[in-house]
């Protein structure tokens, strides 16, 4: 198993909390990861379509049968369990009495919200982050294979080709996910508007377009993005609501969660077709700001990442919040070679957000990181600069 930084957390939850949940998009190693840090806790799995049905008929002698310390996973397939489960975590008053992991988020935090609210510690895990990647020694030489391939664990242990893995994800996504258990009847269609996405990934998203593009209703576009976000295939990163002197753009960026998804649903067979390809800077990008987030995701918190952008198409890739102002403004520069214009933007914004250098950067395709005058150069492999 490639070790998870999320695991430290994920621990000290346990010992807080009755309740400690993993959420996650599909094969992203949520079970691997919960038998490996409670290796004497029991292992359930309500995939298993008897262990479902026991549990659906009689929820209460199902959790009669097992001692206090127990996995659940894939929970969120008997959403009757959980209102029997608050009894009994009332009764006991322990922590750690329960491990909850599922793939579907919507579901899951549903059933955790209308039973668990108070009891429960939310975790997320996505693909493996660069930063896990490297420690394991399983990152690829170049960063177009990175963008290719991406994290998913199963890609790097089993040495399985992007090319044979992402089809049948995708395959095995809308038929479970999107079909069977959120109701999308439009399956052709939903397939279309999942490739669609990814042409507009590190882009701002123009639901009408897109709902042109696919022939579907705007209504049925803004649907459709809720499930991408529930199953941890996409998300959008919205924009800075402060004005710096011109009009905002007002719609959100749409980002995957995994770039070597979206470049295989462009069509990117390989991480040679990834260097040229009109899509790389995009990618560059959505990996730049995804990675931020599973660094963030790793210590139990979300980042307030947002993008600025007005009118005059003026730009800043990146803003991260703390204490309700710009803390950090990032622009990303997908070469390998480091271009003092790269600051351009930055210093023509970051004063008016009280952003000195120390606090201004450009992440760009290189390995280095360095400090000018403009303000700080940092690789992909230095991100945690921005969540310490």
């Amino acid at each position: 198993m490639i070790p998870r930084a999320l695991t430290d957390k994920m621990l000290s939850m346990s010992k807080l909390f009755p309740v400690v949940t993993v959420t996650g998009p599909r094969q992203s190693g949520k079970s691997t990861l919960v038998q490996h840090a409670f290796p004497d806790y029991r292992y359930v799995s309500l995939e298993d379509a008897d262990m479902r049905a026991l549990a659906q008929d009689d929820p209460r002698s199902f959790l009669e049968r097992f001692d206090s310390k127990v996995i659940l996973d894939e929970a969120q397939r008997v959403p009757e369990l959980f209102s029997y489960m608050q009894g009994v975590i009332d009764n006991r008053n322990e922590p750690g009495q329960y491990v909850l992991s599922g793939s579907q988020n919507f579901l899951l935090l549903k059933s955790i919200s209308q039973s668990l609210a108070g009891r429960v510690a939310i975790l997320h895990l996505l693909p493996l982050s660069y930063e896990e990647m490297t420690a394991a020694g399983v990152t690829p030489e170049s960063m177009s294979g990175f963008l290719f391939a991406g994290g998913y664990p199963r890609l790097k242990t089993m040495g399985i080709d992007p090319q044979d893995f992402f089809p049948n994800y995708i395959s095995t996504y809308i038929d479970r996910d999107v079909r069977e258990e959120l109701g999308v009847k439009k399956v052709a269609e939903f397939n279309t508007f999942l490739t669609m996405c990814a042409t507009r990934v590190g882009e701002v998203l123009n639901l009408s377009s897109l709902a042109n593009d696919c022939g579907i209703s705007v209504d049925t576009v803004r649907d459709w993005l809720s499930i991408l976000e529930a199953s941890f295939i996409a998300f959008r990163l919205h924009p800075y609501h402060r004005n710096y002197g011109k009009r905002l753009i007002k719609a959100s960026k749409l980002y995957f969660y995994d770039t070597g998804l979206a470049a295989n649903l462009l069509g990117i067979e390989s991480g040679d077709q990834m260097l040229t390809s009109q899509y790389r800077g995009n990618l560059y990008e959505n990996a730049v700001v995804v990675e931020i987030i599973k660094r963030y995701q790793a210590l139990g918190r979300e980042p307030k990442l947002f993008y600025w952008r007005d009118s005059n198409k003026k730009e800043i890739d990146v803003i991260l919040e703390k204490g309700g102002k710009p803390w950090y403004a990032v622009e990303v520069k997908s070469s390998a070679t480091y271009n003092p214009k790269a600051f351009e933007i930055l210093e023509d914004l970051a004063p008016a957000m009280g952003l000195d250098p120390d606090r201004r950067f450009v992440v760009y395709g290189g390995d280095e990181s360095f400090s000018t005058k403009h303000g700080q150069v940092i690789g992909m492999g230095d991100l945690g600069r921005l969540v310490g």
